[in-house]
C-alpha cells in the first residue's frame, strides 16, 4: 500500500481508530532510514537553484522537509508568511497587525482563502504564517507579524485564519510556541513566568487554534523553564499534546532550533527545518545505539506528520498562477488596508476635498514600505506608495523629497529650507515612523545590551518615538502654516507627547501592504470612512509598559508578570494616550440599550449603535469582563476583553448587536486547574477605555 491508497482508504472512514491503523500501516512499509529521513528538512539542492536564478536565498519555492519517494509520500512543503505567500511574487497583503486593527476576524477569513491559493498555486502545502506571539512591550522588533497584546484577538485572528487555510487543504503552521516576545535576545534569554501567566495570558490564543484544528505547530527559539522551547516537555507534550489534545506536528523554527535530538525528540519536536542538522541519520542512529532513543520515537514523530498530510490530502485542489496578484486578491489587500488604517488625531482637516492642494514628505513618501526584510518579507512588484495613491485622488499633489531634512551637513537650519517647507501647498501628508532597519527580524547573534546593539537592519525597537529630525519636520510644517497630517509607519505603537499638538490629523498607518498607498488616499478623502482600532495601547510614556531589559547574566533572562498593555494601565490607575480598542471616525456613534443576560453557554449581550453623524461608517462593539473578587481573593485584571462585533451602520440609523461569550472565556486559571468566580462585571463600549462607562453586574451561581 502506497501513500494514494492510504490516503483513499483514510477518507473512506470516519473511524479514528482504523485511522490510525491506516496512517500506521503505511508508517510500518518504512524502512529506519526512511523514517529518519522523514524528520527533517531537505531544501539545500532548491535554494542553490533559487539563488543562481533570483539572488534570493529564502523560500522562492516551497522549502520541502520529510517525504517518501518509494511509497509517494509528499513532503511537507513549506511557505512563510503572515504578510502573504513568500514565494515568488505574490499579493503583499497588510501586515497581520493591520488586520487585527479592523476587529473583524471573518475579514481574516478571506484573506486566508486568497493566501491558499497563492500558496497552493505555487506549490506548497503548509502556511508557516499563523504567528500569534502576544506583545506584551511594543518594542519587539515583529509586532507587525502579530495580532497585538491582547489574548482574546489574538486566537480570534488566529482561528480565523487556521480554519480558512485548512478549509483548502493548506496546513496551518501556528508559531511561535511559546513566550516569543523580544527579538534581538531570541536565541538566548531564558523567560520567567508563573503557571497562572503562562496559561492565562500567553497560551489561550494557541490553544484556540488547537482546538480548531491546527495541523502543524512551530517551537520557538527561546528558553522556557531553562530548556529551549523545541526540546521542552512541559510545552511540546505536557500542555500542547495532554492537555490540548493536539496530535498534529511540531516543527522546529529554523536553523537554529534545535540543540539535541534526543531532546528534542523525547519533548515531541517532530520536524526539524529548514535544514537536516541534528535530526541527521547519523545523529539519530547513535541515540538508538546508545538507547537514548528508542525506535518508537521515532514512529510516533513520523505518525504525527503522515496524520496532518492524509487529512489535508482530500482538500487541497491545484490552483492556475493566476490567481497569484489577481485582481480579487489586490482588491482585498485593498479593503484589509482601508478597514485597518486607524484614526488617532483629527481636529476637523480630514477628510481632504480633491481639489486641496497637497504636499506629500518624508522619509516614506514614496517608498514601497511593507514591513521588515526577515522571513516574512514578500516580494509584490506592484506596491503603491503614498505618494502614488494620493496623487490618483488630489489633483494637486507635490512630491516634496524622499528626505525628512535639507542635507544637514550644508544647511544649518535644515528643517526650516527644507523642500517640504518651501513647497506651495495648504496640507503636508508626513510620512514618517519605521521601516525594517528598524524593526523586524534580526539575523545577528549578539552579545550586546539592547541598548548598545549595532543597528545594522531589524530588530528590537531601540526607541518608541519619532526621530529628532522627523518630529523637527512635523514642528517646521506647523510653524509654516501648513495642516499637517502625520502618517505613521510601524508594526505598533509610537508615542506622540511630544509633536502631537503640531498635528491636525495623526493616521496610524501601519504597513498597509502593496495597496497601502491607494488606502490612505481613499480615507484621506473620504472616499472610504475610517474604521480601524487599535489591537495595542498607545502609553503616555514608555515606562507605562514591562521591562524590555533581560536580567542576569548568560542566559540571558527576563520575567514576563500577569500584567501588560491595558490590564497593566487599569491595574496601576493609569491613562493611555489611546486606549486599547481606540479608532476615530469620520461619524459619530451612539451605544445604546445594552443589556446583559445568562444564556445557556455563557453571557449575551444586546445592544444597539446608533449612527449620529451623517456619514455612514463602521463601528466595533467590544465587550470586556472583569471578575467581582476572586473565593479566595487572588489577584484579577479589572477588565479583559471577551467578544467584539463590527457593524457597519448608515448615516442616521442604528444596527442591533449580539455578542455571546462562552463560559469558558470567563475562566481563570488556579492551581492547575479553570475555575469560575461568583460574579463578574461586564463592560460594553467601543473602546477599553469607554467600555468602563457601562458596566453591567452579573452572578454566574
Amino acid at each position: 500500500m502506497d501513500y494514494r491508497e492510504a490516503a483513499a482508504q483514510y477518507q473512506k472512514t470516519e473511524d479514528e481508530n482504523r485511522r490510525e491503523e491506516i496512517l500506521q500501516s503505511l508508517r510500518k512499509q518504512m524502512s529506519l532510514k526512511e523514517k529518519i529521513y522523514m524528520l527533517s528538512g531537505h531544501p539545500i539542492a532548491q535554494i542553490q537553484r533559487d539563488l543562481i536564478k533570483t539572488g534570493r536565498n529564502y523560500n522562492v519555492h516551497a522549502l520541502p522537509g520529510g517525504g517518501c519517494k518509494r511509497l509517494g509520500i509528499p513532503p511537507v512543503l513549506f511557505t512563510d508568511g503572515p504578510r502573504g505567500v513568500v514565494m515568488g511574487e505574490s499579493t503583499c497583503f497588510p501586515s497581520s497587525m493591520v488586520r487585527a486593527s479592523s476587529f473583524d476576524p471573518s475579514l481574516e477569513y478571506r484573506v486566508g482563502k486568497a493566501i491558499a491559493d497563492e500558496a497552493i498555486a505555487q506549490g506548497a502545502n503548509l502556511f508557516a504564517g499563523v504567528c500569534i506571539n502576544l506583545v506584551r512591550n511594543p518594542r519587539w522588533g515583529r509586532t507587525q507579524e502579530s495580532y497585538g497584546e491582547d489574548p482574546f484577538l489574538l486566537g480570534e485572528f488566529g482561528r480565523s485564519l487556521t480554519v480558512s487555510l485548512q478549509e483548502e487543504g493548506v496546513i496551518a503552521c501556528v508559531k511561535h510556541f511559546a513566550l516569543n516576545s523580544m527579538e534581538d535576545l531570541r536565541f538566548y534569554v531564558d523567560v520567567h513566568i508563573d503557571d497562572r501567566a503562562l496559561h492565562e495570558v500567553y497560551l489561550p490564543h494557541f490553544k484556540k487554534c488547537v482546538d480548531a484544528g491546527a495541523q502543524s505547530i512551530m517551537g520557538a527559539y527561546n528558553r522556557y523553564e531553562e530548556y529551549h522551547c523545541c526540546e521542552n516537555k512541559k510545552l511540546l507534550t505536557d500542555i500542547l499534546r495532554r492537555e490540548w489534545g493536539f496530535d498534529g506536528f511540531v516543527m522546529s523554527d529554523f536553523v537554529w532550533g534545535v540543540y539535541n535530538a534526543e531532546h528534542s525528540l523525547r519533548a515531541g519536536l517532530d520536524l526539524e527545518m529548514m535544514f537536516t542538522m541534528k535530526y541527521s541519520e547519523g545523529n539519530i542512529r547513535k541515540c538508538l545505539k546508545k538507547g537514548l532513543l528508542n525506535e518508537e520515537h521515532i514512529d510516533r514523530a513520523v505518525d504525527n506528520i503522515l496524520r496532518a498530510l492524509l487529512r489535508m490530502e482530500p482538500k487541497i485542489r491545484k490552483r492556475p498562477m493566476s490567481v497569484v496578484r489577481s485582481k480579487e486578491h489586490r482588491a482585498l489587500a485593498l479593503e484589509a488596508a482601508e478597514k485597518g488604517m486607524v484614526l488617532l488625531e483629527n481636529n476637523g482637516v480630514l477628510p481632504l476635498a480633491k481639489d486641496t492642494p497637497v504636499i506629500v514628505c518624508g522619509p516614506y513618501a514614496d517608498v514601497a514600505n511593507t514591513g521588515d526584510h526577515g522571513s516574512s518579507r514578500v516580494y509584490d512588484p506592484e506596491v503603491v506608495t503614498p505618494y502614488q495613491g494620493l496623487r490618483e485622488v488630489f489633483a494637486k499633489t507635490t512630491l516634496a523629497g524622499a528626505s525628512n531634512t535639507a542635507n544637514p551637513k550644508k544647511d544649518p537650519k535644515p528643517v526650516e529650507n527644507s523642500a517640504a517647507i518651501r513647497a506651495e501647498g495648504d496640507v503636508a501628508v508626513v510620512c514618517v515612523g519605521f521601516d525594517y532597519k528598524g524593526e523586524g527580524e534580526y539575523f545577528v547573534n549578539t552579545n550586546y545590551a539592547l541598548t548598545e546593539k549595532p543597528k545594522d537592519g531589524g530588530g528590537d525597537r531601540l526607541r518608541l518615538r519619532l526621530s529628532r529630525e522627523e518630529v523637527d519636520l512635523i514642528k517646521g510644517l506647523k510653524k509654516a502654516g501648513k495642516k499637517v497630517v502625520a502618517v505613521l509607519f510601524s508594526g505598533c505603537a509610537i508615542l506622540v507627547d511630544e509633536w502631537k499638538e503640531y498635528a491636525d490629523a495623526i493616521v496610524m498607518n501601519y504597513y498597509a501592504g502593496c495597496e497601502g498607498g491607494r488606502a490612505l488616499a481613499n480615507l484621506l478623502s473620504g472616499a472610504k470612512n475610517f474604521s480601524g482600532h487599535l489591537p495595542f495601547t498607545v502609553a503616555k510614556k514608555e515606562e507605562d509598559y514591562p521591562s524590555f531589559k533581560y536580567i542576569g547574566d548568560k542566559p540571558y533572562e527576563i520575567t514576563y508578570g500577569y500584567y501588560h498593555g491595558y490590564t497593566l494601565l487599569d491595574k496601576e490607575g493609569k491613562d493611555a494616550a489611546y486606549s486599547f480598542g481606540y479608532g476615530k471616525s469620520y461619524t459619530d456613534f451612539a451605544l445604546e440599550d445594552v443589556e446583559v443576560s445568562r444564556d445557556p453557554d455563557g453571557v449575551l449581550v444586546r445592544a444597539t449603535v446608533r449612527n449620529t453623524g451623517s456619514v455612514d461608517g463602521a463601528q466595533v462593539v467590544q465587550v470586556y469582563a472583569g471578575s467581582n473578587g476572586a473565593a479566595d481573593g487572588a489577584d484579577r485584571p479589572v477588565k479583559l476583553l471577551k467578544g467584539i462585533a463590527r457593524v457597519e451602520v448608515p448615516a442616521g440609523e442604528e444596527k442591533a448587536v449580539e455578542i455571546r461569550i462562552p463560559t469558558e472565556e470567563l475562566r481563570f486559571w488556579d492551581r492547575g486547574e479553570w475555575i469560575l468566580d461568583p460574579a463578574y462585571t461586564i463592560y460594553t463600549g467601543f473602546d477599553s477605555r469607554q467600555a468602563m462607562d457601562c458596566a453591567r453586574e452579573l452572578e454566574l451561581n
